[in-house]
């Protein structure tokens, strides 16, 4: 992928390079730079078009990714997503933290800090490492025997979290325009949820058998949550009757702007 950055690159500075020659030499006349920038505006043309007709062979070309769990006893996780599609399920391996496949490059850091594996992943950097027509999905599977810190930062995307089989005890979520589908933890003991986004729909489903306190603030949002299950308490409090003495219990905290919450 990086290949093909320095190849588009390559050919902007050899356009270049041949523009102030023909200048020197008499060539062409006038500001080259009256020539260039309409030469660069076609090249990205075509390579979007490029990229678009490729589409089809994104599967192809995904990155698998794996990061051993070693002697963590815990992990935090922070995903830098962006765009595209992120699906994120129990699955990993015994000896994994996690694993998945990958659209797009992406840049890993991983350290230790006591006994708590550190991991960030995200897009890289480098935009034209990013090929259009190549996915920018994330399918990523974790280990479900430690507890997790999950912190997912992402912009018009759409996002599935399957955490029921996950040991997750902090999710954090910044989204922009999304879609998003979480279906929370059902034996993490104590789990907290802070949800922040902007136009956008939200769908978040508590396992059967796990309590929560529910606090949402929202602009012009629809806000739909079970009132059997979670009575209302005050404006924009929630609260099941038995969140006190639950084993396993959720604290929501949800801050949305434009779009639709449902809580079930």
């Amino acid at each position: 992928m990086r290949l093909r950055g320095n190849l588009f690159w390559g050919i902007v500075l050899i356009l270049l390079a041949a523009l102030l020659l023909a200048s020197q030499q008499g060539w062409i006349k006038g500001d080259i730079f009256g020539y260039f920038w309409p030469v660069v505006v076609i090249l990205v043309g075509v390579w979007l078009l490029t990229g678009a007709f490729g589409k089809g062979h994104s599967a192809a070309r995904a990155q698998a990714l794996s990061i051993p769990l070693e002697s963590a006893r815990s992990a935090r996780i922070k995903l830098d997503h962006g765009a595209g599609r992120l699906q994120i399920q129990a699955g990993a391996g015994s000896s994994e933290l996690l694993n998945g496949s990958f659209g797009a490059e992406v840049d890993t850091s991983t350290h230790f800090e006591a006994d708590q594996l550190q991991v960030k992943l995200r897009n890289s950097p480098h935009f034209w490492a990013w090929y259009p027509g190549e996915s920018l999905d994330w399918d990523i599977h974790l280990n479900g025997e430690i507890p997790l810190s999950l912190k997912i930062d992402s912009g018009a995307s759409s996002l599935t979290l399957d955490l029921t089989y996950l040991k997750v005890v902090d999710l954090d979520i910044d989204t922009g325009a999304s879609s998003t589908e979480v279906t929370l933890p059902t034996n993490a003991g104590n789990t907290r949820v802070d949800i922040d986004s902007g136009a956008a729909s939200l769908n978040l489903r508590v396992p059967a058998g796990v309590a929560a306190r529910i606090r949402v603030k929202s602009g012009i949002a629809s806000v739909t949550i079970d009132p059997k299950r979670f009575p209302r308490l005050d404006s924009g409090f929630y609260q099941s009757t038995d969140y006190d003495t639950a084993a396993n219990r959720a604290d929501i905290t949800i801050d949305t702007g434009v779009g639709s919450v449902e809580i079930k």
